[in-house]
């Protein structure tokens, strides 16, 4: 019936060579590789511009750019399972130009050990930068091989051991310890000391023990005390005489009061102070530190819903930090007084983010949207306001560029809505999720081995609580919860076991480091 095919016929081999060639002219025996006029240094710049992905495909393509990789590559990370070992020689062959390492391993199975971490410090003699993570079966030995052959180390991420290796690094900068157990009884880090600028100590038994090299180290600049044991005020009185350089100071689930903020406020140069639940802190150690750290720029407070911080800490800093870019306020009590002090004295405030806080409502960010000029990014999570108060928002705080509104009951969608069409430009993250009751039962982001200890407002890692739930407001109820508290505070204090006892207590309040991402 003379039917058609009701598709068009399949092209032959030949056909398809020539279309090719018409649109690809150079595809033919006398095609050059033009790559090949690029010098090394050139292609090594091109692949720097790409993704970690792409410059893995790229150094498929041929010898050549596998070979110009491997001794461009700088920074190298590695799953650290104990078969690692056996490949350290030809990997190390191809990457023989790497200052930064990282080692990884999940801590419930193998990783590497002693053996392996000798051979990568013997092949990578020129490290500066060394992160381990969850490698259990590394001891002291293996860390001595690291301080003997990697003198040139600046940076060093580890947890278990690393006593060997600091008294060998005259040279380390930077230090992250964690989860170090067991007694030393020695002088820790004195050859490290004279080089230390910053020093990161979390969830240490012995904690105490790395005091010499805190007060010792005359340059240290950075200074961050999370969930470890011991009585901290006499350190940081000490630290405070003598090294007056400090510009961060993170105190996180520590033992530590106002005695301990006041040998702080020594240190005139602060720029940076995080007091994140510490029971023993009130209004007048963070008043003093307003009074002498004029040049603060950077507060983040979470009051642990204990009612001792309050409008008088927070108006000691409205009147002497007038210089303050980010405030971070979490299970605190602040009312209208203390907050409209901040936003009509600190003119400079571009972050702000208000946590759990039962005493701010409307009128509080009608405030904040009339006074605060300069504002850039607010968070607001678990606080009692109102549409009202966030319409408040469509006309004031004119550099506003993002709002994170998040379990905040009385806010609805459509007041949300209202805001995004009247600032079209602004970047609006609402989240209707109901509020998380209040109880001890919740997780902790430190005892739980994760990072969220800390509010970021810019890429980094450090990380902050999250107040997810509603707070209450000071009331008798708030009183009565701390007639009780008290005296189990006062048994556990004399035995270093009040940060023990904290972790079980803390809540799932969790502000994320994305809120002003």
């Amino acid at each position: 019936m003379g039917q058609s095919p009701s598709t068009n016929a399949v092209p032959t081999a030949d056909l398809s060579r020539r279309q090719i060639s018409q649109l690809h002219p150079n595809t033919d025996s006398n095609f050059a590789d033009n790559t090949l006029r690029l010098s090394d240094d050139c292609l090594a710049v091109i692949f720097n511009f790409l993704s970690t992905t792409d410059r893995k495909r790229c150094s498929l393509v041929c010898r050549r750019w596998c070979r110009v990789d491997g001794q461009r590559r700088h920074r190298l990370s590695l799953h650290a399972q104990p078969e690692l070992l056996d490949f350290v020689p030809s990997l190390f062959n191809r990457f023989d130009s790497v200052t930064k390492l990282a080692l990884r391993c999940d801590r419930k199975t193998a990783s590497i050990n002693d053996d392996a971490l000798i051979l990568i410090s013997l092949r990578c003699r020129n490290l500066t930068r060394l992160k381990l993570r969850g490698c259990r079966d590394v001891t002291e030995v293996g860390m001595a091989g690291i301080g003997d052959n990697c003198k040139a180390l600046k940076k060093l991420s580890c947890a278990n051991c690393c006593l060997l290796v600091i008294d060998r690094c005259v040279t380390l900068e930077d230090l992250t310890v964690k989860r170090l157990r067991g007694a030393h009884d020695g002088v820790i880090g004195a050859a490290a000391a004279s080089s230390l600028k910053s020093l990161c100590l979390k969830e240490l038994v012995n904690g105490q023990s790395f005091a010499p090299l805190v007060i010792g180290s005359k340059k240290l600049r950075s200074l961050k005390v999370i969930g470890c044991l011991g009585d901290w005020d006499e350190t940081l009185v000490r630290v405070g005489c003598f090294n007056a350089g400090l510009v961060e100071v993170h105190l996180e689930k520590i033992q530590v009061s106002d005695v301990g903020l006041v040998g702080v406020s020594n240190c005139l140069g602060l720029d940076t102070l995080h007091v994140v639940k510490t029971a023993e802190c009130s209004n007048v150690g963070l008043a003093t530190v307003a009074e002498r750290c004029k040049l603060l720029k950077k507060v983040h407070i979470d009051g642990w819903r204990m009612n001792r911080i309050g409008d008088d800490g927070l108006i000691a800093i409205a009147k002497h930090c007038p210089n303050l870019q980010e405030l971070v306020l979490i299970g605190v009590y602040p009312t209208f007084l203390s907050l409209a002090a901040i936003a009509s004295n600190c003119k400079n405030l571009e972050r702000l983010a208000l946590c759990g806080i039962g005493t701010v409502g409307d009128a509080e960010i009608e405030c904040i949207a009339d006074k605060c000029v300069a504002l850039k990014k607010l968070c607001i999570k678990g606080c009692p306001i109102s549409n009202a108060g966030i319409g408040a928002l469509a006309s004031g705080c004119p550099n506003l560029v993002k709002v994170k509104v998040k379990k905040c009951r009385k806010i609805t969608g459509r007041g949300v809505e209202w805001v995004r069409g009247q600032r079209v430009s602004l970047m609006f993250n609402y989240d209707d999720s109901e509020v998380e009751a209040l109880d001890g039962s919740g997780s902790d982001g430190v005892g739980g081995g994760q990072d969220n200890n800390t509010v970021e407002f810019q890429p980094s890692i450090n990380q902050t609580t999250e107040a997810v739930t509603e707070a209450e407001a000071p009331s008798s109820n708030n009183n009565n919860r701390l007639t009780m508290i008290r005296p189990r505070l006062g048994f556990l204090a004399n035995r270093n076991l009040v940060p023990c006892v904290f972790r079980r207590w803390s809540n799932s309040d969790n502000v994320s480091s994305t809120s002003f991402s």
